[in-house]
């Protein structure tokens, strides 16, 4: 190939997006996010594209000034995959993609060995709203308030083995925007995907919520490993 051409083809590449390699991001994943909440923990929930409804979660610490992963584990997003947090409409079965913190955790079984995580136990008159019409849309209520519909709600204790577990994804939730979702955790694996929740088996989200320090401002990260939802990008 002749050298003019050799150039054309490297400007056109440059173009494009596809930097030479050694110009490229490194390190482990949260090294190369524009933002992991501020804290020393992380979860980091990825899947290949907005269509897919499974990938991985991995859980990270700060050691010496860098990230260093204590593990990881296949996951399960929405029925119809994901998408872009702020862009969100309730009853899709998507999961947001963005960086949220994670108020607390609960269950309908008692925490795990070894949670330091603020625990709230499932009891039978728990239920999470998300009528939007409720004074109460989007947060746990005990019992369920005149306001919240039951068939606009969730009843807690009736989501087994789903909610064995669970940690809050604060999505949405500082400053509810009705029709933007409500009730998305993670949780528990059931029969398959989710209906817009990140969920991993049992083992894994007891070994999650014995990992999860309050102090050290846990937050977690949703998105695909390219395009506009890239997690990196979060």
């Amino acid at each position: 190939m002749r050298p003019g051409v050799v150039a054309l083809v490297s400007a056109s590449l440059l173009v494009l997006g596809a930097a030479p390699a050694e110009h490229r991001p490194r390190g482990p994943l949260p090294a190369r996010m524009a933002d992991t909440g501020g804290g020393t923990q992380l979860i980091t929930a990825v899947a290949r594209h907005t269509g897919s409804t499974t990938g991985t979660v991995a859980w990270w610490h700060r050691e010496r000034g860098r990230w260093v992963q204590a593990g990881s584990a296949p996951a399960r997003f929405g029925v119809n995959g994901l998408v872009d947090g702020t862009k969100r409409k309730q009853g899709t079965s998507t999961t947001p993609t963005g960086l949220y913190d994670l108020p607390y955790a609960f269950g309908t079984e008692p925490a795990p060995p070894g949670t330091a995580y603020p625990y709230r136990p499932v009891h039978e008159d728990s239920w999470w709203c998300q009528d939007n019409a409720s004074r109460s849309y989007n947060r746990w209520t005990e019992p369920r308030p005149a306001d919240c519909a039951a068939a606009e709600s969730e009843h807690l204790v009736t989501y087994r083995p789903q909610y064995t577990h669970a940690l809050v994804i604060g999505f949405n939730y500082d400053r509810p925007v009705r029709g933007r979702g409500a009730g998305i955790f993670l949780h528990v694996n059931g029969r398959g995907a989710t209906a817009g929740c990140v969920s991993v088996r049992a083992d894994v989200m007891r070994r999650i919520l014995a990992w999860a320090d309050p102090a050290a401002a846990p937050h977690i990260a949703i998105g695909t490993r390219g395009g506009a939802t890239a997690i990196t990008r979060y």
